[in-house]
């Protein structure tokens, strides 16, 4: 079977097929900035560690929280368990950054 796209398929012009949700883990934008107290956290804390994301969980938890309280509400996501989104259930996050 060849892989050949045509022109009018690669701008838009199959029209006749439903768009597909985006995997698990792609969040829409936040056009309307409503968890940009969260982000700003977590990237004020990437920053202060050098960038090592594990002291930050607890922030990225927050902004993932925050990010899927709205889009259920908008109707762009089922609410998901934490750990489904690599949060593990019971994880101490305030005891990892204290190790490091």
């Amino acid at each position: 079977m060849s892989a050949v796209i045509l022109a009018s398929d690669a701008f838009g012009g199959n029209r006749g097929l439903r768009p597909l949700p985006p995997e698990k883990g792609v969040f829409p934008l936040d056009h309307m900035h409503e968890c940009d107290s969260d982000k700003k956290k977590y990237i004020t804390c990437l920053k202060s560690s050098g960038y090592q994301s594990e002291r930050c969980r607890r922030f990225s938890k927050k902004y993932c929280e925050c990010r899927m309280e709205r889009l259920v509400s908008w109707n762009l996501m089922a609410k998901r368990d934490m750990s489904e989104l690599g949060f593990e259930k019971g994880y101490d996050m305030g005891a990892s950054q204290e190790k490091n």
